[in-house]
C-alpha cells in the first residue's frame, strides 16, 4: 500500500489510520486485505492476484452464491491485529478479491442498494402480519443483488422460518437472518452523541461488554436513567472507561463506612473527590449538614486518633482552616454588569470636583481685584468716609426740623444702598450695559496702586456727632 493512500478518509463507521503505511516490511508482511461493506459490516479476504491496492478502492469480492461489492479499509501488517481484535473467523479456504470493480459491477450495486429501504418496509409489515415478536432494523443487498441480509432485534427467540419463505416469494433472492444487539444497530445507524462527538460504537468500537450501575457508583455519577443512558436506550459504553482507574485510586482512601468522632459531634461520609484526593463528611447520615470537606491525609490522622481515644476538637487542622476555605470569588469580575465604568466613573467626578473648584476660586479672586481697580481707577474714597464727610458738612437750614430729619432719613438711605452694593458685588458688576467684569490685572501692579491711593486720600478721623438745635417755636 502506497503512502498516499494511509490517512485517507473514508465515509465508512469504524476508520482505521495505517500508522505503518511508509514501512515497506509491513506492506508485503500479508496478502489479507480488509474491506468493508455497507455501515459496519467488514470481511477479510486474500489477494492472492497481486493486485495493487490502496484504501479506498472499490473490488469485487467471492461470496457465497455470486460476488459482493465492497471498499478497501485496510492492508498491510495491521490487517492481522484487526483480526485479532475484531475475533474475526476465516473462511477454510479464505475467499479471495477477484478484481477491481468494473463500472457494470458498479451500476449492478447501486441498483440493488437502491431497493434496500422499499425492502425494510415491506418486510417490517410481512413480519407484524405473522405475529413475531421482532424489529426489523436494517437490510443489506449484496453487490450483484441476489442475496440480501436482515439484521433483526429481538428480546426473546424468533421463529423465522415461515417470514424467510414469504420474504424469498416476495422478492426473489436468497434471504440471510442475522440478530443484532442495540448497541450494534446504534453503531450502524450511527450518530452524535452527548460529549458532542461521534458515537464510540460507530467511530471505533467493535466489541461490546456488559454495563452495570456499580461502575457509575464508583465514580459518584447521579443514578439518573435520562443522563447514563445512550440513544441505544441502554447505559453508555463510555461508563466502563475509567472505572479501573477510579478502582485503583480507592485502594489508598479510607472506606466510605468509617466514622469520625470529634468532640463536637460524629461526622459521616458524603462523597468523595478520588483524583484530588478530598473527602466531604456530614454531621447527618441521610442530608447534607455541616459539610467539611478535609485531605485524605487528614482523615487517616483523625481515625487513628480515635483508635487511640482521642477526639480532637475539629476535623480541619489548626494550621490549615485558613488554606481549606475555598470562597467562590469573581476575580475577574466578569458578573458585575457596570466592572468596566466603575473606574471611569470615579475618575470623572474627581477630575469635575477639582476643575469645579479650581474655578470657583479663580473666579472669587478675579471678582476681588475687579473690585480694587474699580475703586482705585476712580479714586473714589470708601463709603464711611463719605457718609462722615456728608454728616460733618454745614447744614444751611439748620432752623427747620423737619427739613433736616428728611435730610439725615435720605442720608441713612444712601449709606443702606452703598452697603448693599458692597455685600452684593454680583449685582454691582451685572448692572451697565451687560459688560463683563474687567480682568483682574497682576497682583504687584494692584499692590502698588492701594499704596498710592491711601497715600493720597488719607483716611479721616471719625468725629463725635454734633447736638442738633431746635427752631424756636414762632
Amino acid at each position: 500500500m502506497s503512502c498516499k493512500g494511509c490517512s485517507k478518509r473514508q465515509d465508512h463507521k469504524l476508520n482505521v489510520y495505517n500508522w505503518l503505511c511508509d514501512v515497506p516490511e509491513a506492506e508485503n508482511a500479508t496478502d489479507y486485505v480488509e474491506v468493508q461493506f455497507k455501515n459496519t459490516r467488514k470481511g477479510y479476504f486474500v489477494n492472492s492476484n497481486k493486485i495493487p491496492l490502496e484504501k479506498g478502492d472499490v473490488v469485487a469480492v467471492e461470496s457465497t452464491t455470486g460476488h459482493d461489492i465492497g471498499t478497501v479499509s485496510l492492508t498491510g501488517k495491521l490487517v492481522l491485529l484487526q483480526i485479532r481484535k475484531n475475533n474475526a473467523r476465516l473462511d477454510n479456504p479464505p475467499k479471495q478479491i477477484y478484481r477491481k470493480a468494473k463500472p457494470s459491477d458498479i451500476e449492478k450495486y447501486n441498483e440493488a442498494k437502491a431497493r434496500e429501504h422499499d425492502t425494510m418496509i415491506r418486510s417490517r409489515q410481512i413480519a407484524a402480519d405473522l405475529g413475531l415478536n421482532m424489529k426489523i432494523g436494517d437490510v443489506e443487498y449484496q453487490g450483484d443483488g441476489n442475496k440480501a441480509i436482515f439484521y433483526y432485534i429481538a428480546d426473546e427467540r424468533v421463529d423465522f422460518r415461515q417470514l424467510i419463505k414469504v420474504l424469498a416469494e416476495t422478492f426473489h433472492i436468497r434471504v440471510e437472518m442475522k440478530q443484532i444487539g442495540a448497541r450494534q444497530e446504534a453503531g450502524r445507524i450511527g450518530g452524535i452523541g452527548p460529549c458532542g462527538r461521534e458515537l464510540c460504537c460507530s467511530t471505533w468500537m467493535s466489541n461490546f461488554s456488559s454495563v452495570s450501575t456499580v461502575a457509575a457508583r464508583l465514580q459518584d455519577i447521579s443514578l439518573n436513567p435520562q443522563k447514563l443512558a445512550g440513544q441505544c436506550a441502554k447505559l453508555k459504553c463510555c461508563i466502563n472507561f475509567e472505572v479501573d482507574s477510579y478502582v485503583e485510586a480507592l485502594k489508598h482512601l479510607p472506606s466510605k463506612e468509617v466514622t469520625l468522632e470529634t468532640k463536637d459531634s460524629t461526622y459521616y461520609h458524603f462523597k468523595t473527590d478520588v483524583f484530588k484526593r478530598e473527602i466531604t463528611y456530614s454531621t447527618d447520615k441521610s442530608i447534607a449538614a455541616n459539610l467539611v470537606t478535609i485531605p485524605a491525609s487528614r482523615v487517616f490522622e483523625v481515625i487513628n486518633l480515635n483508635k487511640k481515644g482521642i477526639k480532637p476538637l475539629s476535623l480541619e487542622s489548626d494550621e490549615k482552616q485558613s488554606s481549606n476555605k475555598r470562597d467562590a470569588q469573581d476575580i475577574l469580575g466578569q458578573e458585575s454588569v457596570t466592572r468596566f465604568d466603575s473606574d471611569s466613573s470615579s475618575k470623572k467626578k474627581k477630575k469635575k470636583k477639582k476643575s469645579n473648584n479650581g474655578a470657583n476660586s479663580q473666579a472669587n479672586a478675579a471678582k476681588e481685584s475687579g473690585k480694587e481697580a474699580v475703586n482705585q481707577t476712580q479714586g473714589n474714597p470708601p463709603a464711611e468716609a463719605k457718609n462722615e464727610s456728608a454728616d460733618n458738612k454745614p447744614n444751611p437750614h439748620k432752623g427747620n426740623g423737619k427739613n433736616n430729619n428728611n435730610r439725615r432719613n435720605k442720608n441713612h438711605n444712601g449709606e443702606n444702598r452703598e452697603g448693599n452694593r458692597e455685600n452684593n458685588p454680583k449685582k454691582r458688576e451685572g448692572k451697565g450695559n451687560g459688560n463683563k467684569p474687567k480682568q483682574p490685572k497682576p497682583a504687584r501692579q494692584d499692590q502698588k496702586r492701594a499704596k498710592t491711593a491711601e497715600e493720597s486720600h488719607p483716611a479721616k478721623p471719625e468725629q463725635p456727632a454734633q447736638p442738633v438745635e431746635k427752631a424756636p417755636e414762632a
